[in-house]
Parts: structure tokens; C-alpha cells; sequence
């Protein structure tokens, strides 16, 4: 594994840590905390990917969404994950946690749903070191 794959991989680790973590405050009813976290969870998992595919990790999540949108223009196996990363800063980190404007069932919907962004994105890196 080389240096580049190891921090991913660490990067990766904490985006699972923290989509558990989303699951936790969404099962405990406290929705602002669970979309931030599952945001958290999204943006950790998109920096993976970046740094994976780019040798660099982004510095904010506008960074995180412009490189996706660049990706998408070179392969647009990306454009599926990119729609559901800038959906989710919306819906998760925007509207509810920012403003407290939470749509209880797209909010408990999308924290669920936050592992299989996760496992989408890892899938999309290791196609990519596998080419």
C-alpha cells in the first residue's frame, strides 16, 4: 500500500466513524446533529476519493464539490456521486444543520442512506488504483 492509498484509507475510516456516528444521534432524535454528521461523513468520504484520484485532498468542501464537478468531465462514471455529494450539502449541512431546517424524512433518509455514499465513493477509488 503506498503512502497516497494509506491516508485515503485512513480518510475513509473516519468517514465510516462518522456516518455511525450520524446513526447514533439520528436513533437518539436529535436530527440537526445526525445531518451534521452524516455531512461530515460525506465531505470525508469525497476527500478520499479526491486525494485517491488527484494526489490531493481538498481544502473545503467548495474545493471537495468543484473537483467532483471536474471528475465528472473526465469520466462520467463520477456524475451519479457528485449529484447525490452537492445534494446532500444542501439538504444535510445548508438547510438543516446551518438553519435548522430539517425535513424530518429526508433528513433520517439521507443519514441513512450516508453509508452507501461511503461504499460509493470507495468503490469509485479503488477502481481507479486498480486501472
Amino acid at each position: 500500500m503506498t503512502i497516497l492509498e494509506g491516508n485515503a484509507a485512513r480518510i475513509f475510516e473516519d468517514a465510516r466513524r462518522m456516518g455511525d456516528a450520524a446513526l447514533a444521534r439520528l436513533a437518539a432524535g436529535d436530527l440537526r446533529d445526525s445531518a451534521e454528521k452524516a455531512w461530515d461523513a460525506t465531505l470525508r468520504a469525497t476527500e478520499a476519493l479526491i486525494l485517491t484520484c488527484t494526489g490531493q485532498r481538498p481544502a473545503t468542501s467548495i474545493v471537495a464539490g468543484r473537483s467532483l464537478r471536474a471528475l465528472v468531465e473526465e469520466d462520467h462514471s463520477f456524475e451519479g456521486l457528485a449529484f447525490r455529494y452537492h445534494y446532500r450539502q444542501e439538504a444535510l449541512h445548508s438547510e438543516c444543520s446551518e438553519h435548522a431546517y430539517c425535513h424530518p424524512a429526508v433528513t433520517a433518509r439521507l443519514v441513512r442512506e450516508t453509508r452507501r455514499y461511503i461504499r460509493d465513493a470507495e468503490r469509485l477509488a479503488q477502481r481507479l488504483l486498480a486501472a
